[in-house]
């Protein structure tokens, strides 16, 4: 909880006029998230659907990463707390409940050194990967299911438990799929993966409790079918649905080979000079070159005689590859060199909507298991072989009984003469491991809303049925100020535009509302500094625009090019009225 609390340290200096600087817009997105749960809970609204934005056509919750599964249930807290509050609240507490979940995993399933769980799970909770989603992006920090998750699929065998342990697996996955899908298909490619490599080196007890294990499997995916059925038809067949990303945009996004070595931006040793050279995908293996060398060293010493650093090593190798992308990228340099996506299509259904590179976040998860059995190897050097009991995982995974009657055995002479080993072995972990400290997430100022807008001075120029168009109108590159005004007022009027991902006019999805002639207009003049010479028929498609998006009121307020947008729009619609601190338009009579 701590390091969440100081992960989160410069938003708590100003937490409501400071957001990420690394992704401004992902945050100020999820902002409106948590305003978007709270409205759907105080208005009993679907909250799988909104009109509060992009308006008239709104946007479906369920095609975008909307985290209903958070955002529903802390509804309360965020109409005491605010949005910008619950953001910084919730974002530390997500990373301490990831680690903490991964603690509860390896204290019970696999080591026997709580020491070695706690390292290990700090990993899994705090790995450079995962903070550099923290920058912006809740939802792939919001991991603290996934370990559950893992060990329901991997109890599922349980002689006698296989309908509780797939009811729990059904209700966890279900909930999933309300927090992030996409975590959820990569953990899932992960089990399949490890029950694989289970399978080849454990013929024998998998035969045994292969029946339980599909039975548990039918009884899990039979609940969460049941549980998740008219939301997945939502996502795909609802209003605003959309099928796959135009162009396969981040099929290209693959590893560079470099980045697992290099140290991550936010992390104690790391620079953010080097992102300039391969910084161009996310930052999901940025290991630096000590982990590295310590994973590599841990495998060659631990997979002879352990499973669990075996199937670690198969989750390593499989996913590292795959996540390469369709060219090998060695130091921000694209080589001639095909990856594995080279060989699947773009449209590829679910496949369309991966990043090859957050496959590697199976990666880091293989990476932090492995540190926890490394230190909990290191632990049982030099201790007598009756004071190393086993977990009754590890006795499992070796095909014995979970519990043993056997007498303990002496202490073996060579263990004295072992106890070296153990500081060697925490020495190195630590020293691997230190350099990847987070540092706090880097904020930036954020101008707020103006006084017309939080002190309701609109309210008299929106009735029911109608939207208030801020200039700039929210978009995935422009109007970040203007989106706030929403997600801080609880969204109290509706907008047109927005950030969110929403069908073209083929059904493909795009970022934000397709461009109409007015929007692009304040776009152009914005990006330019100068108002182009308008036409008659400019005037006409402004209030055809305004008509479309049943606006009664358009508002600017302050902005570095307020003087020129202002010219711009009173070309369009004549001289506007000063109230408060904004300028407005009252379209009314207008647009009818």
């Amino acid at each position: 909880m701590l390091l969440g609390v100081f992960v989160c340290l410069n938003y708590w200096g100003d937490v409501n006029g400071r957001v990420s600087s690394h992704l401004p817009t992902d945050h100020s997105w999820f902002e409106w998230l948590f305003a978007h749960g709270e409205y759907s809970v105080r208005h009993l609204e679907n909250p799988l659907f909104t009109a509060r934005q992009n308006a008239p056509d709104g946007v479906n919750m369920m095609a975008n990463t909307s985290l209903l599964g958070v955002t529903l249930p802390l509804a309360p807290l965020t109409m005491l707390l605010g949005p910008q509050v619950m953001y910084a609240l919730y974002l530390g507490a997500a990373l301490a409940a990831t680690a903490g979940t991964g603690y509860w995993m390896l204290s019970r399933h696999l080591v026997r050194s709580r020491a070695a769980a706690f390292v290990g799970g700090a990993f899994l909770g705090f790995a450079p990967g995962i903070i550099h989603h923290a920058n912006g992006q809740p939802n792939f920090v919001s991991n603290f299911l996934l370990p559950l998750i893992v060990v329901r699929v991997l109890t599922l065998g349980e002689p006698g438990r296989w309908r509780r342990n797939g009811l729990v697996l059904g209700a966890l996955v279900a909930y999933q799929i309300f927090i992030n899908e996409e975590m959820l298909l990569l953990t899932a490619l992960a089990c399949l993966v490890i029950v694989l490599a289970y399978a080849v080196q454990r013929p024998r007890a998998t035969r045994a409790t292969a029946g339980t294990f599909l039975a548990g499997l039918g009884v899990a995916g039979g609940l969460a079918l049941v549980l998740t059925a008219y939301p997945i038809w939502f996502q795909f067949n609802g209003p605003q649905s959309y099928r796959g990303l135009q162009g396969g945009v981040f099929h290209n996004w693959g590893e560079d080979l470099v980045a697992f070595v290099t140290f991550a931006r936010d992390t104690w040793a790391g620079d953010p000079a080097v992102e300039k050279t391969i910084g161009l995908t996310e930052q999901n293996t940025w290991f630096g070159w000590p982990l590295v060398l310590l994973s590599v060293v841990a495998l060659v010493l631990l997979v002879r005689r352990s499973l669990a650093a075996r199937i670690a090593a198969v989750l390593i190798v499989v996913f590292s590859i795959a996540a390469i992308g369709p060219w090998v990228r060695f130091n921000g340099v694209e080589t001639g060199v095909r990856g594995p996506w080279s060989y699947v299509s773009d449209d590829l259904p679910l496949v369309e909507m991966m990043m090859p590179t957050r496959l590697t976040l199976v990666v880091a998860a293989a990476v932090g298991v492995l540190l926890a059995l490394t230190w909990d190897a290191a632990h049982r050097q030099g201790r007598p072989v009756a004071d190393r009991p086993r977990v009754p995982a590890q006795r499992a995974a070796e095909g014995a009984p979970a519990v043993s009657a056997e007498p303990a055995k002496p202490a073996e002479p060579v263990a004295s003469r072992r106890r070296w080993l153990r500081p060697v072995g925490y020495a190195a972990v630590a020293l691997a491991v230190l350099p990847l400290f987070p540092r706090p997430l880097p904020a930036q100022q954020i101008d707020p809303p103006p006084h017309f807008i939080t002190a309701g001075g609109w309210r008299p120029y929106v009735p029911a049925g109608r939207t208030l168009v801020p200039v700039p109108i929210p978009s995935n590159v422009h109007g970040l100020p203007t989106l706030r005004w929403s997600a801080l007022t609880g969204q109290e009027f509706p907008v047109p535009g927005g950030y969110f991902i929403g069908p073209n006019e083929l059904g493909e999805g795009v970022f934000g509302a397709p461009n109409r002639p007015t929007s692009s207009l304040i776009y152009s003049t914005m990006d330019s500094g100068t108002v182009p010479e308008l036409t008659d028929e400019n005037r006409r498609q402004a209030v055809e625009d305004l008509r479309f998006w049943r606006a009664s009121v358009v508002v600017l307020g302050a902005h570095p090019r307020e003087a020129v947008l202002r010219e711009l729009v009173t070309a369009l619609l004549g001289p506007p009225q000063r109230v408060d601190d904004v300028w407005v338009w009252d379209v009314r009579a207008l647009v009818g």
